[in-house]
């Protein structure tokens, strides 16, 4: 009866129940607008996937913004599993940071979940002015009843990893969350377990430098991310920073989610491999390479190796499975971490991507495939661009994932998508033996939408999800 608990508050008491809760029906996910030609704000599409519904795998409401080139990127939420038993709070707010302009769109999706509304604005300059932050990224609920959000920078473009908070209930700003001072020279994004008095943040770059494209100099300068940081949880100061060894630019970063746990996975993009974090003996953090995707050696491309660009990953609420993307060589992978120090391959499927028959690119050399994939067509549409961001449903089942990353960086890698726009694909997952299997029956192609092609971005669930819970 956990999961139909009515007066324990929002989400669910661990991750194993929140595993029997119900099937997702609607999905919520930004679509940008920025560097696309069109000038529209972006806004949140509300999209049906409940199979038995008239309008399944259809946009049935768009939300827009009010102001132009926000750059909607990621959301959370104004409480989750991490205030379970807490009565009086629900989880009826979506909170959309904006990666580049910095503004914050609280939105209502308590009243009408199939139709939200915009609850509140909270302008750049309260968050400069307060903050000394900008350029957000993650946001994640805590069980304080406050809303954390991420920074890449500060406000003239330069590397900043701060945290604003929120007031959970009035959405003011309070502040940062860290010391005075005490910001990481970068940030992204970031993950907490409080039973270790612990939180772990990663590094992007600078907003200058990756805002309007990537240009390989700027890592050969060593501008990029190569760091994990360690945060006292109750102190909120960097206790310990690791050097990630042969990882470039970790992006998400995944604890296990049984908060007894003492270990996670973090993705880093360019070097293209997942590193194990962990709690060694001393009681300090260690890491460590657990997978390795090989570059591909090519032709008629901006470099002449191409790197897999794992841009997103996520672990099923069992901890069983890792699941990770390679935006550029266009695969999506299924991993079993049962032994999180041997990760075993279990499943793995093309959905687009750079080196597809056909296209620009000649593959010389490859250490994983004999041939190059086929292109992928799902209801007649040739899909552009390949897996980026990636959520799985609560039982396991079934993974969405969609093919826009950044707008300056789909502009640059993947002009099709800028033309054609993003779409929205659903896996099977044989969640006993492990495997993946595209369901041909589920497209949402964003094209297709009334203003013209758009970039859609990353998914929610009303009742939350696999990667904005957090249990405490």
């Amino acid at each position: 009866m956990a999961t139909k608990c009515g007066k324990c508050g929002p989400g669910y008491p661990t991750p194993l129940e929140a595993m029997k809760g119900p099937r997702e029906e609607i999905i919520y996910l930004p679509c940008i607008y920025r560097n696309t030609g069109t000038e529209a704000p972006d806004y949140l599409a509300t999209v049906d996937v409940d199979p038995k519904s008239p309008q399944y795998c259809q946009v049935i409401h768009r939300l827009p913004m009010p102001n132009l080139k926000d750059e909607l990127h990621h959301s959370g939420w104004n409480t989750c599993s991490s205030c379970f038993g807490d009565s009086t709070k629900s989880r009826t707010k979506l909170v959309l940071p904006s990666l580049i302009s910095s503004r914050i769109y609280v939105v209502d999706v308590g009243s009408e979940p199939r139709a939200p509304k915009l609850h509140k604005v909270i302008e750049p300059k309260d968050i400069h002015t307060k903050c000394g932050l900008a350029y957000l990224h993650t946001s994640h609920c805590l069980a304080s009843g406050e809303v954390m959000i991420s920074s890449l920078g500060d406000p003239k473009g330069n590397g900043k990893g701060g945290f604003v908070l929120l007031d959970g209930e009035t959405f003011e700003v309070k502040g940062t969350w860290e010391q005075p001072g005490g910001a990481a020279p970068m940030g992204y994004d970031f993950w907490y377990q409080p039973r270790h008095n612990v939180m772990i943040s990663t590094e992007w770059g600078p907003p200058n430098v990756l805002r309007d494209g990537f240009n390989p100099a700027d890592v050969e300068a060593g501008l990029y991310g190569s760091h994990l940081h360690v945060w006292d949880w109750q102190r909120h100061e960097i206790v310990q920073t690791l050097p990630l060894k042969d990882g470039l630019i970790p992006l998400e970063i995944r604890f296990l989610h049984n908060p007894d746990a003492a270990q996670g996975f973090v993705g880093c993009a360019l070097s293209s491999n997942i590193q194990r974090f962990y709690k060694n003996e001393g009681g300090t953090w260690s890491v460590e390479k657990v997978i390795q995707v090989p570059p591909k050696k090519v032709k008629g491309w901006l470099l002449p190796e191409m790197p897999g660009l794992i841009t997103d990953i996520l672990l099923s609420l069992d901890d069983r499975f890792l699941y990770f993307n390679n935006w550029l060589h266009g695969d999506l992978r299924q991993y079993d971490v049962s032994d999180p120090q041997r990760p075993r391959l279990t499943g793995q499927i093309f959905l687009g991507g750079s080196i597809v028959k056909g296209g620009p690119v000649q593959v010389l050399e490859d250490q994983e495939l004999n041939s190059q994939p086929e292109p992928l067509v799902v209801k007649g549409k040739c899909v552009a661009g390949g897996p980026q961001m990636i959520q799985l449903s609560l039982d396991g089942k079934r993974v969405y994932v969609t093919t826009s990353l950044y707008s300056a960086w789909d502009k640059q890698f993947y002009p099709d998508l800028i033309r054609e726009g993003s779409v929205m694909l659903q896996i099977d997952v044989d969640t006993v033996k492990g495997g993946l299997k595209l369901n041909p029956n589920f497209l949402v192609d964003f094209g297709k939408e009334p203003l013209g092609p758009a970039l859609a971005h990353e998914l929610r669930y009303p009742g939350g999800d696999c990667t904005s819970d957090i249990w405490i």
